[in-house]
C-alpha cells in the first residue's frame, strides 16, 4: 500500500474514538500489551515523561519537547489527535515520522492488528514507541490520548508523570464528576516516579494525595510552587502561563537525570513552534481582519480562551463554531460571547454534531447566527463579511481547526 492507502485503511478498517465514539473504547490495557511483547516491548527500552489531563496535554508536552531540544537532546514527541496529516502525531526533533515507517510498520503487523483487533489508537501507540527505539531518542514525551488509567499509553514508567488538569470531558467514559474523572488521570501515577500536578480544585487534590501516597510517589503541586511565574512562551494565550509553570516544575525534576541549563529552560519556552511545529493554540492565521483559531473544546478550555479574546480589540466578532455530537452543550454555549455573529457548520467527522441542531441550541443561549454546509464555506463567509478592524474566532473542536488549517 502507498502511504495514503495506508493511513486510510488505519482510519477506515479499525475504531477510532476520535471518529467513532464509544464503540472505539477499550476499558482495559489487554491489547496495549499484547502488542507490546510482540514488538518486544520498544517502551522499555526509552527514557520518557508522561503527560495526562483535561487541557493543556498537548501544550504541555511540546513545550517539555522544546526545552530537552535546546539541551541538546534527541526527543521524541507522542501527542493526539493531529491536525492535517496522521503523521503530526509522532515526531523526533520536530520532524514528522517518515511514510516510509508508516507504510511498513503497518504491513509488517497488519495481520496481527487483524487478528488482535487492535484500535487505531493502540495500533499507534506501538508505532510511536516503535519508531522512538529505532531513531534511538534520548527521551519521549508521551500525552495521554484520553483518561489515563486505562489509556493504551499507559504501559511506561516514566520518568516524571504529569497532569495538567482536571475538568469535565469525556464523561461517557471517565466519569461526571471532578473526583472520579481524577482517578482515572491518577492512573498513570507509578510507583516510586515523581508526578507534577499543574491545577487542582478541592475535589481533585485528595484525590491525587490519595494515589500518591499509594504508589509511594513523591508529589508536586506546581500552581503552588511556581504561583509568581515570570516565565514567558512563543505559544499565546494567557491559559499558557499555567502550562508553564506545569513544564517548569517537571523540568526542575528532570534535571536529577539530565542536564538542562536556565537558558534552555527560557529559549525552549520561546521556540516551541520552531522546534515542535505545534498548531492551533491561540493561533493567528492573519491580521485586517485578525483571524484566531483554537483548539479548546470543553468547558474549562474554553471558558480560559473566552477570558483571552475579552482582551481582544475589534469592532465585530465573528464565530466560525462547530462541535462534535457527546459535547456537553449546555456546559460549553455560556461561555460564548452573544455579541458575536455565529457561523455554524458540522465537522467533517462521523461525530461531528449536525449544524442545525447546534444553531437551535445556542439560539437558546442567545447566540445568533447562521448555518453553513460546511467548516470552509462558513469560513469563507465569515471572511466575506468581516472588515479590516473586525476579529474571527475559529473553534469548537479540534476538527474544526484542522479543516481549516
Amino acid at each position: 500500500m502507498t502511504y495514503q492507502e495506508t493511513v486510510l485503511w488505519m482510519f477506515e478498517q479499525l475504531p477510532m474514538y476520535q471518529q467513532q465514539g464509544a464503540v472505539a473504547y477499550k476499558a482495559d490495557l489487554s491489547n496495549i500489551e499484547k502488542l507490546a511483547a510482540h514488538l518486544n516491548h520498544p517502551e522499555r527500552e526509552i527514557k520518557t515523561v508522561h503527560i495526562a489531563g483535561t487541557n493543556g496535554k498537548g501544550s504541555t508536552s511540546s513545550m517539555l519537547a522544546s526545552i530537552l531540544q535546546q539541551a541538546g537532546y534527541k526527543v521524541g514527541l507522542y501527542t493526539s489527535p493531529h491536525l492535517k496529516d496522521f503523521r503530526e502525531r509522532i515526531k523526533v526533533n520536530g520532524e514528522e515520522i517518515t511514510a516510509t515507517f508508516v507504510v511498513d510498520f503497518i504491513a509488517a503487523n497488519q495481520s496481527f492488528f487483524e487478528s488482535e483487533s487492535l484500535s487505531f489508537f493502540e495500533m499507534t501507540v506501538g508505532m510511536a514507541f516503535e519508531y522512538f527505539k529505532k531513531m534511538q531518542v534520548d527521551i519521549a514525551v508521551i500525552e495521554v490520548g484520553m483518561g489515563g488509567r486505562l489509556d493504551a499509553t499507559n504501559i511506561i514508567t516514566p520518568l516524571v508523570s504529569v497532569i495538567t488538569n482536571i475538568g469535565k470531558d469525556h464523561v461517557a467514559f471517565l466519569g461526571d464528576t471532578l473526583a472520579a474523572i481524577a482517578v482515572e488521570k491518577a492512573g498513570i501515577i507509578k510507583a516510586g516516579v515523581p508526578v507534577v500536578i499543574g491545577e487542582y480544585v478541592q475535589e481533585t487534590k485528595p484525590v491525587f494525595l490519595a494515589k500518591a501516597k499509594e504508589m509511594g510517589s513523591p508529589i508536586y503541586f506546581a500552581q503552588d510552587t511556581y504561583a509568581s511565574n515570570t516565565y514567558t512562551s512563543d505559544l499565546k494565550g494567557i491559559y499558557q502561563q499555567k502550562n508553564i509553570r506545569t513544564v517548569r516544575q517537571t523540568i526542575e525534576l528532570l534535571r536529577k537525570e539530565l542536564a538542562i541549563t536556565t537558558e534552555n529552560e527560557r529559549e525552549g519556552l520561546n521556540r516551541v513552534v520552531a522546534n515542535t511545529k505545534l498548531q492551533g493554540r491561540w493561533q493567528i492565521l492573519q491580521e485586517h481582519p485578525k483571524v484566531i483559531a483554537d483548539t479548546a473544546h470543553n468547558e474549562h478550555g474554553l471558558s480560559i480562551v473566552m477570558e483571552q479574546l475579552k482582551t481582544e480589540k475589534y469592532n465585530q466578532l465573528y464565530f466560525v463554531f462547530g462541535v462534535v455530537n457527546d459535547k456537553d452543550l449546555q456546559g460549553v454555549l455560556p461561555f460564548l460571547p452573544k455579541e458575536a455573529k455565529y457561523f455554524f457548520a458540522k465537522p467533517n467527522i462521523f461525530r461531528g454534531l449536525d449544524a442545525e441542531i447546534l444553531a437551535g441550541k445556542a439560539k437558546e443561549f442567545g447566540l445568533e447566527g447562521i448555518v453553513c454546509d460546511s467548516i470552509p464555506e462558513a469560513y469563507a463567509k465569515a471572511k466575506a463579511e468581516a472588515k479590516a478592524e473586525d476579529l474571527i474566532y475559529i473553534g469548537g473542536s479540534t476538527f474544526v481547526v484542522a479543516e481549516i488549517l
